[in-house]
Parts: C-alpha cells; sequence; structure tokens
C-alpha cells in the first residue's frame, strides 16, 4: 500500500494543473466568503447567520474541488495511463484506495486553507461575527466529502468532464429544482437529499428547526452520495477492462 500512495502521490503532484487547482479553490473559498462578509450589514442586533456567511465561499471552492478530484484518475483513462498504474498496481481496490486517499489529503489541505482564511475575513470584516466549532470542521468536511464524490463518479463513467459535469448539476441544479417545486413537501424532500442543500445545512447555527434536515444529519446525507459514487466506481472498476 505504501507504494501505491506513493505513485499516486507522485503522480498528482507533478500533474501541472494540481498545484493551480488547489491554489484556486483556496482562493475562491476565501475570495467568496470575503465578499459576502463585506455585503452584510449588521449592527448589534444583527439577524444574519453570521458562521455561516463567512463561509459562503464554501459554495464556490468546491467546484474547484470537484473538478481536481476528477482529474485525479480521470486524465488517467482520457491518456491511456490508467493501463500502465494497473500494471504496476494489479490489485485494483488498492489503487482506487490509494487515489481515494491522496485525494482526501490534497481537498483537505485546500479546505484547511480555505476555511481558515474565510474565518479570518469573516473575523476582519463582521465585528459581531463569533467563531463556531461545527460550520468550520463541517465545511471541511463537506469539501473532502465532494471530492470522494467526484472521484467516484470520475472512476464510474471513466471522464473527468463528465464526472465533473455530474457533480456541478448535483450541486447547483439540484437546488434550483427543489427551490421551484411548488409541493412543498417535495421540495422539502429534495431539499433533505440533495447533496449541496443538505450537506451545507452543517454551516447554520440559527433557526435551526426551520432547516429542512438537521446539520449533522445533512453531512451524512453528503456522505452517502460520497460512499454510494466510491462503490459504484469500485465496483465498475474491478469488473471493468481496463
Amino acid at each position: 500500500m505504501r507504494t501505491a500512495l506513493h505513485a499516486e502521490w507522485t503522480k498528482l503532484r507533478t500533474s501541472p494543473g494540481t498545484a493551480w487547482l488547489l491554489l484556486g479553490a483556496v482562493a475562491a473559498t476565501v475570495g467568496l466568503s470575503a465578499l459576502a462578509a463585506a455585503a452584510v450589514n449588521c449592527g448589534a442586533t444583527c439577524e444574519a447567520d453570521l458562521p455561516k456567511v463567512g463561509l459562503t465561499g464554501i459554495q464556490l471552492g468546491q467546484a474547484v474541488v470537484a473538478v481536481l478530484a476528477a482529474l485525479v484518475i480521470g486524465n488517467e483513462y482520457s491518456t491511456g495511463m490508467v493501463r500502465v498504474s494497473l500494471a504496476a498496481v494489479p490489485r485494483r481496490t488498492r489503487m482506487l484506495a490509494a487515489k481515494a486517499l491522496v485525494t482526501v489529503a490534497a481537498a483537505g489541505a485546500a479546505a484547511l486553507a480555505g476555511v481558515a482564511g474565510s474565518l479570518l475575513a469573516g473575523w476582519l470584516l463582521l465585528p459581531a461575527h463569533a467563531f463556531a466549532w461545527r460550520p468550520a470542521i463541517g465545511s471541511v468536511l463537506y469539501l473532502v466529502l465532494i471530492a470522494l464524490l467526484s472521484l467516484g463518479l470520475a472512476t464510474a463513467v471513466r471522464s473527468s468532464a463528465a464526472a465533473a459535469g455530474i457533480v456541478l448539476a448535483l450541486l447547483y441544479a439540484w437546488p434550483i429544482v427543489a427551490r421551484v417545486v411548488t409541493d412543498k413537501t417535495w421540495s422539502r424532500h429534495l431539499q433533505q437529499i440533495g447533496p449541496m442543500s443538505a450537506g451545507t445545512a452543517v454551516q447554520a447555527t440559527k433557526n435551526l428547526a426551520t432547516l429542512p434536515i438537521g446539520p449533522w444529519a445533512g453531512l451524512g446525507v453528503l456522505a452517502l452520495w460520497a460512499l454510494g459514487a466510491m462503490l459504484a466506481g469500485w465496483l465498475l472498476l474491478v469488473r471493468r477492462d481496463a
């Protein structure tokens, strides 16, 4: 396993776009969070959920993380490099596990930097901002789960572009569909099972009773999405020819 991890880390580290994507994820997260914080005009009796506002950039940074994770294996299928990888690591489960661990490490590092920068921006721009552990930790976990969701889909569809497109549609189109559904019950159910609408509930600190789903339960829904994608990718990886 150590050899597989070293190989996957070397491939990720030496890929031309990896560093830019990681920096882009951090910059997008911090930049949008700072803009959102600057746009809030709060006095002593602020009703806005400031910890959540200070982490708004997660909604943009997640797109970069999804693209990065999809490229981890999608690029190998597009170039045919996957055959070399499987020749070096014949046990496909081990190869996918190594890719998942490397992806989690890279996405986790970007998530930590992005969330830390967002919290700093919120503290500087929102004097009434109070630090909350759950939104901060939950946002890091959220981005890591988005990376695993994208990696699993890319393994299943064998295309980084297709996987990234599917993930972005799930993240951004699903909430729109959920909100335009006229039936309130169905709209609430769609928000409860949507990866972004459920997952970002972990950032909320106010009016929790009005949320479609609880904070940790929502993150659990996203975890099920990521687990399902990884299982689908693994099953197709071990059963199909390279």
